[in-house]
């Protein structure tokens, strides 16, 4: 999961820039970037850590210019090293930057056709790098000596037949503008805005509307699944569909707990997605524990409040903020030992003893994972003094891989994985454990925007909307990731970072 940015201004952009990818730092905390353009130049500044560790005021000031891009990243399977922070940059045609959000499917068969056939050349394992020069590869193919929208159009339409899997992009071409566009089943999120300024309209991108509000931009709308929309330097903006039958298919997961929820994607609203999955989990919960002794409705910090207050209202009971997150023990790492992963969880929360002792707690989660945490946490609940914890999830079970863009465990690690709710539940040492259904999950997220007839639901039900996943490719995904953590884990490297969700695995 990572989060783009991207400005056409009339003034300098690279604190807007800045600001946009801090409001976007939950999306990825492993690499930042950021490109600028300025006398025909690009300046670039990109590196792992934090964005206010990877940008100090002297690289601020090299980044001039009033059109950039940025990026937040956070790795997939086999893509960890600071080589493959991002934008990423080829010198032809005309000389381009590109940032991704995404993953692609079929990256081993582009980079044989880049290889072959194209002629050009791939530095890094990243897709996004596999990405930059196909578009890069399908721009020269125009004939036009001065490029025109209709070409960069008509690239982006062959980049769309040739790709497959997620991608939401933006991407500077040098001495024209700025172009984004979205993979034709709009998985991951893209959206526009503009403000008016004394010298002119500025516009901007960016993965969540949130960051559009932190710039002061107005919101316009999201980029549609297939579309691009070119945006020259000096402040013209064009627009076209690049696919045939492009079919809305976001990923449902954004709303469970990547976005912020003070963000809109595809006219849904987060937080109203969020409130209403608490309400059909509490009428859940109410229909089928009608003859649970429920004291007191517990959230797991922090994506998961807004659920647990509904729930609490559906079934009458008291709220209440049992655990304390310490919100500066930094990032929480994929821990190669149990003993390290309970040594994790303990220090990123603590729990308060007077809302557990002597009573039947009800703990909600926003989803289960690998269950490591979720078991974690029931033990500190017990060790408050609870009598009974009851655990309830806000997501359906995991039970396989994500492709497209999120680096969740592969399928043996995942512990609904061929599990049934009451091994899980003995797993985690829960007393009862309830799941929302994937049908109320979608209930949940699509009231928000009725013309959106299908999620990507595939981590739940192992439907993957590509139609391009089977056995093999899912095989040979767990042994890239395998890989890439052991070669990381053997330089004492930080491999491999943690679902960002503050309660997740």
């Amino acid at each position: 999961m990572c989060g783009i940015v991207g400005i056409v201004g009339q003034t300098p952009v690279n604190q807007y820039l800045y600001d946009g990818l801090t409001v976007l730092q939950h999306r990825g905390q492993d690499a930042a970037g950021i490109v600028t353009i300025h006398n025909n130049t690009f300046r670039l500044r990109k590196g792992n850590g934090l964005v206010k560790d990877v940008f100090h005021t002297r690289h601020m000031l090299r980044l001039q210019g009033n059109i950039g891009i940025g990026h937040v990243r956070y790795p997939t399977a086999g893509t960890s090293s600071s080589s493959e922070a991002q934008p990423f940059y080829a010198n032809s045609p005309y000389g381009i930057s590109l940032a991704h959000n995404g993953n692609l499917t079929n990256a081993e068969e582009l980079k044989v056709w880049l290889n072959t056939e194209a002629r050009r050349h791939v530095n890094t394992t990243s897709d996004s790098e596999l990405l930059l020069n196909i578009f890069g590869h399908e721009l020269q193919q125009s004939v036009q000596v001065v490029l025109a929208p209709d070409d960069v159009f008509t690239a982006v339409a062959n980049v769309h037949k040739r790709v497959r899997g997620a991608y939401a992009t933006v991407a500077l071409i040098i001495g024209y503008g700025m172009v984004a566009f979205r993979d034709p089943n709009g998985i991951r999120p893209l959206v526009f805005g503009k403000r008016e300024t004394e010298s002119g309209t500025e516009y901007m991108v960016a993965s969540e509307s949130v960051a559009l509000n932190a710039c002061s931009f107005e919101f316009v709308r999201d980029v549609a699944p297939g579309e691009a929309i070119f945006f020259t330097e000096d402040g013209q903006i064009y627009s076209q569909q690049c696919v045939e039958d492009p079919v809305y298919s976001p990923c449902i997961f954004e709303f469970v707990y990547f976005a912020r929820p003070d963000s809109t994607i595809d006219k849904m609203s987060v937080y109203a997605s969020r409130v209403e999955m608490g309400t059909k989990l509490g009428q859940k919960i109410s229909q089928e524990w009608s003859d649970v002794d429920i004291d007191v409705v517990i959230p797991i910090p922090e994506t998961s409040c807004d659920i647990a207050l509904q729930i609490a209202q559906e079934l009458a009971l008291p709220y209440r903020q049992g655990f304390v997150k310490n919100r500066y023990i930094g990032r929480t790492f994929i821990m190669p030992g149990q003993e390290q992963r309970k040594k994790s969880v303990r220090q990123k929360l603590n729990a308060i003893e007077t809302e557990f002792k002597g009573k039947n707690v009800l703990l909600v989660d926003d989803s289960i994972v690998r269950g490591t945490t979720s078991e974690q946490i029931i033990e500190m609940a017990r060790s408050a003094g609870a009598k009974k914890v009851y655990f309830a999830s806000a997501a359906p079970e995991v039970r396989f891989p994500n492709v497209y863009g999120i680096d969740m465990p592969s399928a043996n690690e995942l512990i609904a994985h061929g599990r049934d709710v009451d091994d899980i539940c003995s797993l985690i040492g829960a007393d009862k454990l309830i799941f929302q259904s994937i049908e109320d999950l979608v209930l949940a997220v699509g009231l928000g925007n009725p013309d959106i007839k299908r999620f990507d639901t595939s981590v739940f039900n192992g439907h993957y909307i590509t139609n391009d996943i089977d056995n093999a490719y899912l095989e040979k995904l767990d042994a890239m990731r395998n890989n890439s953590t052991k070669d990381e884990s053997d330089k004492n490297a930080d491999s491999i970072i943690d679902m960002h969700n503050e309660g997740a695995e």
